[in-house]
């Protein structure tokens, strides 16, 4: 892409595992900041060896990124990581609480290095009676209400991806981009923090709102009076599944007419919306059964033309071949640590039609540690010797 990214001349100073500030430094890389990584000497960061359901959080969450893997309790290496920081525009942070104060890292450390630097610390709760607490995704989702809703009526269940811990980092890139622009006025860097509790909070706002407006709490998803009628998963003659909905009153015209129900249309207690609400233990038993004798390809072809919202069941894997995604640019090529070709989703927007994929693969332990010191001044004979000396790795 020669023409100059959006965020090219920004350097981002990563100090993040897991997903959350990686999260973050991906959306900054993507959009192409410049964001150092910095991980321990040898193994590098402990997200790269995690398996089972986290085996994905590494090739997914850092591409774009350069690593210098810098130990920490050397010295020199805190050396290095000052005069990183001294370039810096971003640094981000997401270990537990105390952690980079410990290490001579915290905000007031980086701001004496460095008065413009934006300084991003990504934890479990702002601060408050909770700021203390070890916080994932899953006790965020249990305590915030979010897990009760995804469930069924007392069998909280976590939603099926690392929401929080992926909005979280959203939403600190947001927070980052206020910062910078702010700094164009008053010359000043600042500290700012997201969370993946007061995140949960916000997800589940509407929910809150609902008892505010009604007074009635709001129903667990799979017993929940729904705002529609139509609005669900229906098996197919074939034995497949397919979502649809119909979610307003013009859409109910088009429902009937697509599948063939007149007598559903002309039924005067199914006119509105609100009367199909009211009336759906009767009316969707029919058309689960009418539904039930076409075939998945013919439910999604009538939907499709008739304007409906529908969708098929599919599995994160069935993506990768999804036709939408390919033909739209939406996968970005990328290299996994044991060298095998895979894609990965880019960024879900679009800037005067630029999609934004992956400049750089996904780094080795260590793989810019080189060019990033001799980008501080160091010489090729003392980037030999420290490399020599085990206070960096590359």
């Amino acid at each position: 892409m020669s023409e100059a990214l959006p965020l090219a001349g920004i350097r981002v100073v990563e100090f993040a595992h897991m997903v959350m500030g990686p999260t973050c430094g991906l959306l900054l890389a993507d959009l192409g900041a410049d964001v150092v990584k910095v991980e321990p000497v040898g193994d590098g960061d402990s997200t790269r060896r995690l398996t089972g359901s986290g085996a994905g959080f590494w090739p997914t969450y850092n591409r774009n990124k350069r690593s210098l893997a810098v130990d920490l309790q050397s010295p020199d290496g805190m050396a290095i990581v000052r005069k990183l920081l001294a370039t810096a525009d971003v640094m981000t942070e997401n270990f537990r609480p105390g952690a980079m104060d410990s290490l001579g890292l915290s905000y007031d450390d980086a701001k004496a290095l460095n008065p413009r630097i934006v300084y991003a610390s990504m934890k479990g709760f702002l601060p408050g009676p909770y700021d203390h607490r070890t916080a994932l995704d899953e006790v965020v989702q249990m305590m915030g209400g979010l897990a009760y809703m995804t469930g069924p009526e007392g069998r909280p269940l976590r939603a099926g991806a690392s929401i929080n811990d992926v909005m979280g980092g959203m939403f600190a890139a947001y927070g980052i981009l206020a910062a910078l622009l702010e700094r164009q006025r008053t010359g000043r860097g600042q500290y700012l923090q997201s969370s993946l509790y007061e995140n949960t909070a916000f997800l589940v706002a509407q929910h809150m709102l609902q008892y505010a407006v009604t007074g009635t709490p709001a129903a667990p998803m799979p017993s929940r009076l729904s705002a529609w009628a139509i609005y669900d998963v229906f098996a197919t003659a074939d034995g497949e599944q397919v979502f649809v909905g119909c979610v307003s009153d013009s859409q109910w015209p088009a429902f009937c007419g697509a599948f063939g129900f007149p007598d559903l249309l002309a039924d005067p207690a199914l006119a509105s919306n609100n009367q199909r609400v009211h009336a759906r233990e009767r009316l969707l038993p029919v058309v689960r059964e009418r539904l039930a004798t076409f075939t998945k390809r013919q439910v999604m072809d009538k939907c499709e033309a008739a304007g409906l919202p529908f969708a098929p069941i599919r599995k994160p894997e069935d993506l990768f071949e999804d036709p939408h995604l390919a033909a739209s640019g939406g996968l970005a090529d990328i290299t996994l640590p044991d060298g095998r070709a895979a894609r990965v989703p880019k960024l879900p927007l679009a800037m005067d039609g630029r999609r934004f994929g992956a400049r750089l693969p996904v780094p080795s332990v260590g793989s810019h540690t080189a060019a990033l010191l001799r980008e501080l001044g160091y010489s090729d004979d003392a980037v030999r010797s420290l490399i020599a000396a085990g206070v960096v790795g590359a």
